[in-house]
């Protein structure tokens, strides 16, 4: 019996996550997916190297936060299970992390127990939910089972948010997510900007456009707007590969990984409630 036995795929028709998939070099992606991924690299040969540098940063800003002591991680947005995902990461610094991963793609749901194998000590979880509906999303069964949103939490949207057209209302449902996060919580983002290359990004909208994917690659000031009311770490909002780089990571400039990282702390005076156990959340 097949993985995919019983899901449709839609495999003729090209879907971004099994597109990024192929650009980070998995085999989780199809005939139309690798077409149209072709395409977009005919015209923006970079984009395998802006995957690449998203994926590092993943990882460096989930390490960054466990270890200044924030212990939940709620990951929107999943995609196609990549080893080290983020509780892979989270949970070699702080074993008794929790993290929920939460997406509506099917192919990610047929891979879900790849992101359920933790340590003993934490607890990860899957939940099957749309960014767009957010209160649906924070109404899922098993989300509140797993993160006690009373701490802080880290949210991650990272290479997500361009596939939400304001006209979709994507600054409306960050906010309603980011109003029910603890202080001390963090929220952390990449998103594809026009800005180091806007004729090449310009054509690579419109291949995913074709394909029935809305995408919106948005400006820095745009890009920031997410943030409001937070603090964000330092260097602030960068280029993917300039946030707090390591010896480790891939060789990327700026331009060619043609988008935005920052991560932002909910100040703790924002509202009354329990402080954090454990070390401080504080990230410097």
């Amino acid at each position: 019996m097949s993985l995919y036995d019983g899901v449709d795929l839609r495999l003729n028709v090209p879907h971004s996550a099994r597109m990024y998939d192929y650009y980070l070099g998995g085999f989780t992606n199809f005939a139309a997916d690798r077409e149209a991924a072709g395409h977009v690299l005919a015209i923006a040969p970079w984009v395998r190297d802006a995957a690449r540098a998203n994926r590092s940063f993943v990882h460096r800003s989930t390490r960054a936060l466990a270890l200044a002591g924030i212990d939940q991680f709620l990951d929107i947005g999943t995609g196609i299970p990549t080893s080290p995902n983020l509780h892979e990461v989270a949970q070699s610094v702080e074993p008794r992390a929790r993290v929920v991963y939460a997406d509506n793609d099917p192919i990610v749901l047929t891979h879900a127990q790849a992101l359920l194998a933790g340590t003993p000590e934490g607890r990860t979880a899957y939940i099957e939910a749309d960014v767009t509906d957010p209160a649906g999303l924070l109404a899922a069964p098993g989300l509140r089972d797993t993160i006690d949103f009373s701490r802080p939490v880290a949210l991650s949207l990272n290479a997500l948010l361009h596939f939400v057209p304001d006209a979709h209302g994507a600054y409306e449902l960050v906010e309603h997510l980011k109003s029910v996060l603890a202080p001390g919580s963090a929220l952390v983002m990449t998103h594809l900007t026009v800005e180091f290359a806007p004729e090449e990004m310009g054509r690579v909208v419109g291949i995913y456009q074709a394909a029935g994917t809305a995408l919106q690659a948005r400006t820095r000031v745009e890009f920031a707007r997410f943030f409001d009311g937070w603090t964000l770490l330092p260097p602030g909002i960068v280029p993917a590969p300039h946030w707090r780089p390591t010896a480790d990571d891939p060789a990327v400039s700026g331009s060619d990984a043609s988008g935005y990282a920052g991560v932002a702390l909910r100040p703790t005076s924002a509202s009354p409630g329990p402080r954090p156990a454990g070390r401080s959340c504080s990230p410097s």
